[in-house]
């Protein structure tokens, strides 16, 4: 890498999987030289989050308590964040800055800045509950158009996310990049797999759908257990009577769930990735997942698709893999196979190309 970039201004949020993908980005960035002042926002980090953090020799941690722009009346600390963010350049001295929210692309940074969109309100609004979310949302809307017409490039963990941008914000195809996310497979393995079906995902969430999975638990002959966060950000309890609550676990804890787990189910009906489905496929994990453009994108002919409404579909497909271990097996030979295109060494590489090109030289801005 060119000795000018040698200090990155990431933003990350504490509540998702943007934490662990800027966690591993970072990691995979110490062999380039590359030290990564991690800027989280959206509630302060566990003790688990910090210890993981800390384990990162070339990552420094700044925590806030700072509200997400996707988050209940926002807007203040998005504004407050802002003035954060540019202290933390001023002082830290970055070589570029590289967003992994929407609320600050159009501040005005002293060095170059781009922007990963992991994903928004207004797709997944359209896959999970149709059409366009209430008016109360048209600021979201303004201010994401305003963050991504700013930078000069954009990046989106999968096509599926990138054709979303384009139609939703009008993002070109110039300066919009497809760079899966990656993890380092040495964190998993598959141990002696038991009589078990896993899903791990905010319960909350309507995207990951876990209710399905609560209503079709009665019929299985195996158990479903369920690892994740079931409050919301508004702290109300989401229960699903029927699956075995695991709550939420750490990174080591979930890695032993998904190393035992025979089956892993994802019926979702909106992720623009899906690192659970990565971990769990580098786990050994059989996947039975949501028919959806971007898992169809990542994962067709390695997992067994069902519709995400359609609960015959979803017990017909995890009764037969149950019913069947050869068959059980070749799907997770399948699903293990595939996860090997997504590392975070490769992910890592891909970054590095961009990051050359945005201290080489400015670039037009994204959007019309």
């Amino acid at each position: 890498m060119s000795e000018a970039v040698n200090r990155v201004l990431m933003t990350a949020d504490t509540v998702g999987g943007v934490w662990t993908f800027a966690l591993d980005l970072a990691q995979a960035l110490a062999p380039y030289g590359v030290e990564v002042c991690l800027a989280a926002m959206g509630g302060e980090p566990s003790a688990s989050q910090r210890a993981e953090a800390a384990a990162i020799g070339n990552l420094q941690l700044f925590a806030s308590e700072y509200k997400l722009e996707w988050m209940e009346d926002p807007w203040r600390d998005v504004e407050a964040s802002g003035y954060w963010l540019l202290d933390l350049e001023r002082r830290l001295h970055p070589s570029l800055v590289h967003l992994n929210t929407f609320g600050h692309g159009a501040l005005s940074w002293s060095v170059p800045a781009m922007l990963t969109a992991h994903s928004c309100v207004f797709s997944w609004w359209a896959s999970v509950k149709g059409g366009t979310p209430p008016a109360s949302w048209n600021r979201y809307r303004v201010e994401v158009e305003r963050s991504l017409r700013c930078v000069p490039v954009v990046t989106t963990p999968s096509s599926a996310m990138q054709r979303a941008l384009k139609r939703l914000y009008g993002v070109t195809a110039e300066c919009c990049r497809v760079i899966p996310n990656g993890r380092d497979p040495q964190r998993f393995c598959a141990e002696e797999k038991q009589p078990f079906i896993l899903a791990a995902g905010r319960l909350w969430d309507e995207a990951k759908n876990i209710a399905a999975l609560r209503d079709v638990a009665g019929q299985l002959s195996w158990p479903v257990y369920v690892a994740g966060e079931a409050r919301d950000p508004n702290r109300k309890s989401h229960a699903l009577p029927g699956l075995h609550m695991l709550g939420k676990l750490d990174q080591r804890q979930l890695a032993k769930w998904y190393a035992r787990a025979s089956i892993f189910a994802a019926p979702a009906r909106y992720e623009p990735f899906g690192l659970s489905i990565l971990e769990a496929a580098l786990s050994g994990c059989a996947l039975v997942l949501g028919d959806i453009e971007s898992l169809r994108e990542n994962w067709q002919d390695a997992a067994i698709f069902v519709r995400p409404d359609d609960r015959e579909q979803l017990t017909s497909a995890l009764q037969m893999l149950i019913e069947n271990p050869e068959v059980r097996v070749e799907w997770a030979a399948r699903s293990t196979e595939r996860a090997q295109r997504f590392s975070a060494t490769r992910m890592a590489a891909q970054y590095v190309e961009i990051y050359r090109e945005l201290t080489g030289e400015r670039s037009m801005r994204c959007a019309s």
